[in-house]
């Protein structure tokens, strides 16, 4: 998904259909703006559509409309203040990791520019800048404030370096009296972008992904492993839900709360990766490939510690290569595609094109490590086994599940 300025979101419709956004929990982030009162009929479309509504205001919007009108339409209690407790100590985190996409509507210069410098000085700010998945802001200020370039500055440093997508604002008669672009879209137009955004273009399809590392046991304290996070293969898991598709998601040990609507099958050691992907692979339509998977691992797993002079001695074995299993058992077959990943240090073309020849898949996706471990962006060359490398620059990772899934769809 390659996120954009939508400038006239009603002509994608199904603004009334219902269930539309079923199972998707969003995160709506209210503003300190006199559009403030939209922000009470977009929360009863959004409820309407299917979704659970978590908002969250900040304290001037409550100047402008209270929080219980929020809490009515949306049945959730209405945080405001950082130490406001509504949930707990650690609500500013909490509430992120609950969420699928967060839309702030309306969005003030004001809140802009705080996000646009990582400032997280009140509690919108900071579940804001908690949140690692997509982010749709509706801009509403005054003409001159939309139009100064620190505005302008601000919103092109949160859609090139953070992926947010923006709903533009419309042209007319403002609050203030003048007449220009500064309106919040309305808020069957924020609807309508956010259906065509969860659109269920997957479904009626089977995914496999594997994520994280595996974990190869020497004894009872000590293993093998890499660090991989799992990020990548949790984000994809979690689009390829959204998108409609039937998800297995086999994960080694990672520190990620589970995707919802995912079966998730969890493993430890490389064997067991590859027996949980022989259980799941046939009938899938796609399998995708994200974890670390250890090329080798101790002959032996020893009951008791093993002394320090003894570990210089150890022997190892190969693992299985789980995905040039699959290139071999499926050769010749149109399903399931099957997509891989190349994490490098150096020759990424060479070492990557190589790997997609030799394990037979369909595509590999490849990045240098420096890019990729540990943080929730990464830059990627996608190498395919018909057609040309897809090349991008520095994406947040749910932007690569949604270029891959693409890939799938296609």
């Amino acid at each position: 998904m390659r996120f954009h300025d939508f400038h006239d979101t009603t002509r994608f419709g199904m603004t009334d259909n219902i269930n539309t956004l079923k199972g998707m929990h969003i995160l709506l982030g209210v503003t300190g703006g006199i559009a403030a009162y939209k922000s009470a009929e977009l929360c009863r479309l959004l409820v309407k559509a299917g979704a659970t509504v978590q908002v969250v205001m900040s304290e001037s919007a409550c100047e402008f409309i209270t929080p219980l009108t929020m809490e009515t339409l949306s049945g959730r209690p209405v945080p405001v203040r950082m130490f406001g407790r509504t949930r707990g100590p650690l609500e500013h985190i909490d509430l992120p990791t609950e969420a699928d996409i967060m839309v702030v509507a309306p969005a003030t210069a004001d809140y802009l520019a705080r996000c646009a410098t990582g400032r997280a000085c009140d509690l919108i700010s900071s579940i804001t800048l908690a949140f690692d998945g997509p982010v749709i802001a509706a801009p509403a200020m005054n003409t001159n404030m939309y139009n100064n370039p620190a505005t302008q500055r601000n919103l092109k440093t949160l859609r090139d370096a953070h992926g947010w997508q923006f709903i533009e604002p419309n042209a007319g008669e403002l609050a203030c009296g003048t007449t220009g672009k500064g309106r919040m879209a309305e808020p069957s137009q924020i609807l309508a972008t956010l259906q065509r955004l969860v659109k269920t273009d997957l479904s009626g399809m089977t995914i496999v992904v594997t994520a994280g590392p595996t974990v190869e046991d020497i004894d009872p304290v000590r293993y093998i492993s890499n660090r991989s996070s799992g990020k990548t293969g949790y984000a994809i898991a979690s689009r390829a839900a959204i998108r409609g598709a039937h998800v297995i998601l086999i994960s080694g040990p990672v520190s990620l709360t589970p995707p919802a609507g995912c079966n998730v099958v969890q493993v430890r050691s490389a064997l067991e990766m590859a027996s949980a992907v022989d259980a799941h692979s046939d009938g899938a339509d796609a399998i995708i490939m994200c974890a670390a998977v250890a090329d080798y691992r101790p002959a032996t797993v020893s009951r008791e510690k093993v002394k320090k002079p003894q570990l210089s001695h150890i022997e190892l074995v190969p693992n299985p290569d789980i995905l040039a299993g699959l290139g071999q058992k499926y050769k010749g077959q149109t399903k399931p595609m099957l997509i891989g990943f190349a994490l490098e240090t150096e020759n990424i073309e060479t070492n990557a094109t190589q790997k997609l020849k030799q394990k037979g898949i369909d595509a590999i996706v490849s990045n240098l490590a420096s890019d990729a471990l540990e943080g929730d962006h990464t830059r990627v060359t996608v190498y395919l086994k018909n057609g040309n490398p897809i090349q991008t620059d520095v994406i947040p990772k749910l932007q690569l599940a949604d270029l891959v899934l693409n890939l799938i769809h296609q």
